[in-house]
């Protein structure tokens, strides 16, 4: 079944349903809104949404768990930037490729290699890590930190790819909308209590506990997020041979909705999502120095990650006429200006609230971008397009964290916070790109 490119009445193009839809699940075009979020669990089952949720754990304790190691054990917060920066690069490059896996030989077996692989990976990080007192090379250690990135299970973008199989009938768009907001939800709590937890662990316990404990979650959740029922929904898809004749492969591209130009936007979307994100926390990083808290710069931060979460949720109940271009260009118009309030606070309680604020547009961002990148998507390439994004949002971290770091090094936290705003502006020009982009496609989508 083609999707329909460019010509519903919306820019909220129902996404392909080549997945292998569930179809024991009746449409809810008729269910009230306020039962949006009960339908959602009626379609996977309550068990998806802890299994899919402790899942992702893991890969949110990774970075920040290889820097609280490393640094304990050598003393160096460059040594462990670098081990953090080794996971980023690893999750960054190993995402698509997962991803590109799941849709040629499925999503199961795909995970079920991933919960056996990353845990050795895992193991490989605290060994080689436990020899650098005694001499050990450095370099093992950055080689075991990017490979346990680029084995770190995709639960976040494979789930999203489920709900589009899931949710194929709805000619709405209501249960997909509904179950986007709901993941970005999850991947923002999951990105505030990572960090939380590690800290803690850490600090209670021992540096090397949030790794095992990682480890052990992978093993164990990501094999029950394999063995779900919900994977049956989506069925791989072999690869295709390459045309003879090039227009005849662009003429069939065409012909399924794919336009590359236009998937290059959201991805563009989240580096930039990306980059604000690792330039808040960076500059934050030096806004509590200044007070002497800079060890409590990810609680400052989560701030931000709950107010964010509770707006993702709210998206499902937006207006079915305010398409996800709209939402994209006003949220992230909102971002901006509430972006700049970072450069006000002259005191933690004040920060708070600016954070509070900037987390509201957030979220709704964030769920537009993914729901433009789900309908852009080729069909048989859902899986490395939804991974594409996340892995955007990885790579724009480390960007952003790589400028902002230095700014506020050289000339203080105000001087960073730009980048944040930078960020976030360039959030709202993508945005006005993307909407103008589709309505383009819209009026001729040959």
């Amino acid at each position: 079944m083609s999707p329909e490119p460019f010509t519903h009445e919306h820019a909220d193009m129902h996404p392909p349903a080549q997945l292998s839809p569930d179809t024991s699940v009746p449409p809810a075009a008729s269910k009230p809104a306020t039962g949006r979020y009960a339908r959602i669990f009626e379609i996977a089952g309550s068990a998806f949404f802890s299994v899919g949720f402790l899942a992702r754990l893991p890969l949110a304790m990774l970075t920040i768990g290889a820097l609280t190691l490393v640094t304990s054990i050598t003393g160096s917060y460059a040594q462990g930037g670098f081990a953090a920066g080794a996971v980023g690069l690893g999750s960054a490059l190993g995402a698509p490729l997962l991803g590109y896996l799941a849709d040629r030989i499925g999503q199961r077996p795909l995970l079920l290699g991933t919960a056996v692989a990353n845990p050795l990976m895992i193991l490989a990080v605290l060994w080689t890590a436990s020899q650098l007192p005694g001499g050990g090379p450095l370099a093992a250690v950055l080689a075991a930190a990017f490979a346990m990135g680029a084995s770190s299970a995709q639960v976040g973008p494979l789930a999203r790819v489920r709900w589009m199989s899931l949710t194929a009938r709805d000619r709405t768009g209501q249960e997909l909308g509904t179950a986007l907001s709901y993941e970005s939800m999850a991947d923002e709590l999951s990105f505030v209590l990572g960090p939380a937890l590690v800290g803690l662990l850490a600090a209670t316990v021992a540096p090397w506990l949030p790794l095992a404990l990682a480890a052990a979650l992978s093993a164990t959740m990501v094999t029950a997020f394999a063995l779900h029922r919900t994977v049956g929904a989506v069925q791989p898809s072999p690869r295709r041979r390459r045309p003879a004749n090039g227009k005849a492969r662009a003429s069939k591209d065409r012909a399924e909705g794919v336009s590359w130009a236009l998937l290059a936007l959201p991805v563009l979307g989240m580096v930039a999502m990306g980059t604000f994100f690792g330039a808040t926390q960076a500059s934050l990083t030096a806004f509590g120095g200044s007070f002497g808290i800079a060890d409590a710069a990810g609680l400052l931060y989560s701030v931000m990650g709950i107010s964010s979460a509770a707006a993702a949720l709210s998206v499902a109940f937006w207006p079915e006429k305010f398409s996800q271009s709209a939402r994209w260009v006003m949220s992230a118009f909102a971002m901006t200006g509430a972006a700049l309030l970072l450069l006000l606070p002259g005191g933690v309680p004040e920060m708070l609230v600016v954070l509070f604020i900037l987390g509201i547009p957030v979220g709704p961002t964030m769920v537009s971008i993914f729901g433009i990148g789900a309908q852009l998507a080729p069909r048989h390439l859902m899986g490395t397009v939804m991974t594409l994004l996340a892995s955007g949002t990885v790579t724009g971290t480390a960007i952003g964290s790589a400028l902002a770091g230095p700014l506020a090094e050289e000339y203080g936290h105000g001087a960073a916070f730009w980048v944040s705003a930078g960020a976030a502006a360039a959030l709202l020009v993508l945005g006005l790109a993307s909407s103008a982009a589709v309505r383009r496609a819209k009026k001729d989508p040959a």
